[in-house]
């Protein structure tokens, strides 16, 4: 495989998704691919004129092309091949075809957090490939992995996804030279913590204890493993910014139809005020190791 699939969208988010993706493919030694999405909705002569119509969707799609041209230029990177898509549903596109062409990572700017798209979480939902989401504001001088990992959880499926996650952490941070870090959260409602009806201290005692033989397996210096009580989301989030990670590595169960919707994803939770990038890896059979 050894394949990015960057997305570049028409309206240009605060995060440079070609940029990146074009630079985390140099360091992982894997080829990119800009997939360029159109869309308008027609209205007027081009709306009742099918060939009118077909001339103006043509004219935006080249103009993007050229747009995307002009940056790779400036890049240095002419040979990086770019494919115009006209498509409304640019979730669809983008999990069937990165998957049927053998892509291995996709790269995808989140859009700005006032105004979180449902296409973001359609991704997050359906891809079956890693997917990096580029945060909009990122830390400054960010130089470490995190990876999450659930500890503590007998299912084969999670315990195959804490090993996924943890050789994607292990070759991102190889590969940009950062210190890498690993977090274990206990889920402790906030409820329980206000009403001080559990001792989050012995808690994380007692994990430490309970999970050292994982710990010692994984191989990391103890001061680059942190467990903590609380909700995921907000622990992941506080952790990240105090250790300053520029990438966030953690599994996706990919919940879908209505329990999905009702239960969410911590994943999603955290676009909306992480400032590290995050590496979401898909709950797929394909993906996790034999």
């Amino acid at each position: 495989m050894d394949k990015v699939f960057i997305i570049s969208q028409k309206a240009e988010e605060q995060a440079d998704a070609i940029e990146t993706g074009i630079a985390l493919a140099r360091v992982l030694e894997k080829e990119a691919e800009v997939f360029a999405y159109s869309y308008e909705s027609f209205a007027g002569k081009e709306y009742y004129n099918p060939r009118l119509g077909a001339a103006a969707k043509v004219a935006l799609m080249n103009q993007r092309s050229e747009e995307i041209a002009a940056k790779l230029k400036v890049l240095k990177a002419e040979d990086v091949a770019v494919h115009s898509v006209w498509t409304k549903d640019l979730f669809e596109h983008a999990c069937h075809h990165s998957i049927r062409h053998g892509f291995d990572l996709m790269v995808k700017a989140v859009h700005h957090k006032t105004h979180y798209l449902p296409m973001d979480w359609q991704l997050i939902r359906h891809v079956r490939i890693p997917l990096m989401m580029l945060c909009d504001n990122p830390l400054q001088r960010a130089r470490s992995v995190l990876m999450a990992v659930d500890l503590g959880s007998d299912n084969p499926i999670k315990q195959k996804l804490n090993q996924c996650v943890i050789q994607h952490g292990r070759q991102l941070a190889e590969a940009l030279d950062c210190q890498l870090h690993l977090a274990y959260i206990i889920r402790v409602p906030k409820i329980l913590r206000d009403m001080d009806l559990i001792d989050t201290h012995t808690l994380v005692k007692d994990a430490y204890h309970r999970y050292q033989p994982q710990l010692d397996e994984i191989g990391l210096h103890q001061e680059h493993v942190h467990f903590l009580a609380g909700d995921p989301d907000l622990c992941l989030y506080e952790l990240s910014c105090r250790l300053k990670a520029a990438y966030l590595v953690m599994g996706a169960r990919q919940r879908k139809g209505l329990m999905g919707m009702v239960i969410g994803n911590t994943a999603e939770a955290m676009l909306t005020r992480i400032r590290s990038n995050v590496l979401i890896i898909p709950a797929d059979d394909q993906l996790l190791p034999a």
